[in-house]
């Protein structure tokens, strides 16, 4: 009678045997196969990495961020609020559609670089930079109609009856006819403004 484990280690022997001849002895269906289970463990891998470097534990495990912005996010309604929700950094800086979230990302390297030469390593370098800094996001932000904002707050379920008249006014005027877009007038809304001298609408 033969030993099972010998059966299953002459299978494996043999497996492994053919996997190592040359392509002609292997079809079509075993590459395909082999390709797409390679393909399927390469974008798992992708992914898992991408999504943990969308967390603000990953945005706040360097202290430039920790220390400066997300110090000043946690005194305001995107952190604490009477309904529970809160918006964390990626929520705001990091669009949700795939491709631009990869866009968005390839432009972050260049935050892996100010990291590297500590471009703003204490809070002094950071408030000398802020205006500078504020003003890229502000400009993404319009460029894009301050596409993350929307991801939450939409014109369609907007009861603006159910705000203040200068709100409701400003947004019939400006949002709802395409005139304005969010950042326009909500600048510094989850963090401190810097020096608004010369920005346009600021005064």
């Amino acid at each position: 009678m033969t030993n099972p484990i010998s059966k299953v280690w002459s299978l494996l022997v043999s497996i492994w045997q053919r996997a190592n001849r040359p392509a002609k002895y292997l079809s079509i269906g075993f590459l395909t196969l082999g390709g797409f289970v390679a393909g399927v463990i390469f974008w798992g891998g992708f992914n898992t990495a991408l999504e943990l470097t969308n967390t603000e534990e990953f945005c706040i495990s360097c202290h430039e961020m920790r220390d400066n912005v997300f110090s000043e996010l946690q005194s305001t309604i995107h952190y604490s609020n009477r309904s529970g929700v809160r918006a964390t950094c990626p929520d705001c800086h990091v669009p949700h559609n795939w491709t631009d979230k990869i866009a968005r990302k390839m432009q972050a390297s260049k935050e892996v670089y100010g990291k590297i030469f500590g471009t703003i390593s204490t809070r002094e370098k950071f408030l000398e930079q802020r205006r500078r800094l504020a003003g890229h996001e502000w400009e993404r932000l319009s460029a894009n109609d301050s596409l993350e904002c929307r991801n939450c707050h939409s014109a369609e379920s907007m009861d603006i009856t159910a705000q203040g008249s200068r709100a409701a006014t400003a947004h019939q005027q400006f949002l709802f006819t395409g005139e304005k877009t969010c950042i326009d007038c909500h600048k510094g809304i989850a963090h401190e403004l810097p020096d608004m001298t010369g920005v346009p609408g600021w005064k």
